[in-house]
C-alpha cells in the first residue's frame, strides 16, 4: 500500500472518530429519552402494524400518532399514577412513625421478644425502628429523586416524539442500520430479533407480571382489612421479580398477622385469595405474556435488571437485560463463525 493511501486512510478514520465523538456529545443528553422511545416502540410495534393496516389509506403518520397516544394512556399515565400513590403512601407511613405511631403488629413482636429474652437476654427485633429508618432514607431522598421533575417531563416529551418517528420510519432506520453493518444481513436480523424479544420479555413479562401480582396483593390486603395495602403491594411487586420468591413472601405474613390478631375469617379469605391469584397469574397470565424466545436464565435476568438500574437508573431495568442479550448473541455468532471456519479448515 502506498504512503499516499495510508495517509488517506489515517485522515479518513481520524475525521470519522472525531465526528463520531461530536455526534455523541450532541446526542448524549437525549440517550435516556431515545432509549425509552426505542423500548416503547419495540413493545407496541405489533399494535402499530395492526393500526396501520386499518387506518385511512394505511397512513403511517396517523397510525404512528394513534399508537403513541395509546402508549401514553396505557403505559405512561398508569406508571405516573402508581408512582404518585406509592410516594404519598410512603410519606404518610413515615409521618405516622415519626409522630410516635406504632405498627399494628408491634405488641405481638413485644410478646415474642419477651419470650425469647428469657433464654437470650438482650434479644430485640425492633421492627418499627428498622422500618422507620428505611422510610426515612426514602423520604429524605424524594426531593433528590423528583428534583429533576422538569427534566423528567422533558425526557418523556422527547421520548414520545421519538416514538412517533420510530413508529412511522422505523423500518427505514433498520434498513440503514443493516446496510452499514459489516455483519451479514442474516446475523443482523438475528441480533435485532433477539434484542426485541429481550425487551418484550422484560417489559411485558417480568415487569407486567410483577405489577399484576403486586396489584392483586394490594387488593387482597384492602379487601381483608390490612392497612397500607398500596405500600405492601409495591413491596410484593418488587419481591415478585425475584425467582422463587413472589408475593407470598409478603402475603403469608399478612395471613399470619390476621390469624394471630383473631381475625381467622379474614386470614382464611386472604389465603384463598393468594392461592387463586397465584394460580391465575402463574398458569394463565404469565405464559401468555412471557416471551418464549428469551434464552436468558431467570437469575441472569435478575442480576442484569439490578445491575442495569444501578448503572443507568430506572430505565436500566430494561437496558441491562438488553445489553446482556446483545453480548450473548454476539458470542453465539462468533462461535458459529469459529465452528464454520474450523470445518472448512478440516476439509
Amino acid at each position: 500500500m502506498s504512503l499516499h493511501r495510508v495517509v488517506e486512510y489515517a485522515f479518513f478514520f481520524a475525521v470519522l472518530i472525531a465526528s463520531g465523538y461530536l455526534v455523541w456529545q450532541v446526542f448524549s443528553p437525549f440517550i435516556t429519552a431515545l432509549a425509552l422511545a426505542v423500548i416503547i416502540v419495540t413493545i407496541c410495534y405489533p399494535l402499530y402494524e395492526i393500526i396501520e393496516r386499518n387506518v385511512y389509506k394505511n397512513n403511517k403518520s396517523l397510525a404512528a400518532a394513534i399508537t403513541t397516544v395509546m402508549a401514553v394512556v396505557v403505559i405512561i399515565l398508569p406508571l405516573i399514577f402508581i408512582s404518585s400513590v406509592l410516594v404519598r403512601e410512603l410519606v404518610s407511613f413515615y409521618q405516622t412513625l415519626g409522630a410516635g405511631g406504632e405498627l399494628p403488629i408491634d405488641r405481638y413482636i413485644e410478646n415474642i421478644e419477651q419470650t425469647v429474652q428469657v433464654y437470650l437476654p438482650g434479644f430485640s427485633i425492633d421492627l418499627t425502628e428498622q422500618i422507620k429508618q428505611s422510610a426515612e432514607w426514602f423520604v429524605g431522598n424524594i426531593g433528590r429523586i423528583f428534583a429533576g421533575t422538569i427534566s423528567t417531563v422533558f425526557v418523556v416529551l422527547i421520548s414520545l416524539i421519538g416514538s412517533f418517528y420510530f413508529f412511522r420510519d422505523g423500518r427505514e432506520f433498520l434498513k440503514i442500520l443493516i446496510k452499514i453493518s459489516p455483519l451479514s444481513d442474516k446475523d443482523d436480523s438475528v441480533i435485532l430479533s433477539r434484542l426485541a424479544v429481550a425487551v418484550r420479555s422484560v417489559a411485558t413479562g417480568i415487569l407486567l407480571v410483577s405489577l399484576l401480582q403486586g396489584t392483586l396483593a394490594a387488593l387482597g390486603f384492602t379487601i381483608f382489612g390490612i392497612e397500607r395495602a398500596v405500600l405492601w403491594g409495591a413491596i410484593g411487586a418488587v419481591l415478585a421479580m425475584l425467582p422463587g420468591v413472589g408475593t407470598p413472601a409478603i402475603m403469608i405474613p399478612g395471613i399470619l398477622f390476621l390469624f394471630f390478631t383473631g381475625d381467622v375469617g379474614a386470614a382464611i379469605g386472604l389465603l384463598v385469595w393468594m392461592i387463586v391469584s397465584i394460580i391465575v397469574i402463574d398458569n394463565i397470565v404469565a405464559p401468555q405474556l412471557m416471551s418464549r424466545g428469551n434464552k436468558l436464565h431467570p437469575f441472569i435476568v435478575l442480576i442484569s435488571v439490578l445491575g442495569g438500574i444501578s448503572a443507568f437508573g430506572p430505565i436500566g431495568f430494561i437496558i441491562g437485560p438488553v445489553i446482556i442479550t446483545l453480548f450473548v448473541v454476539l458470542l453465539e455468532i462468533y462461535n458459529q463463525y469459529t465452528v464454520d471456519s474450523s470445518n472448512k479448515t478440516r476439509k
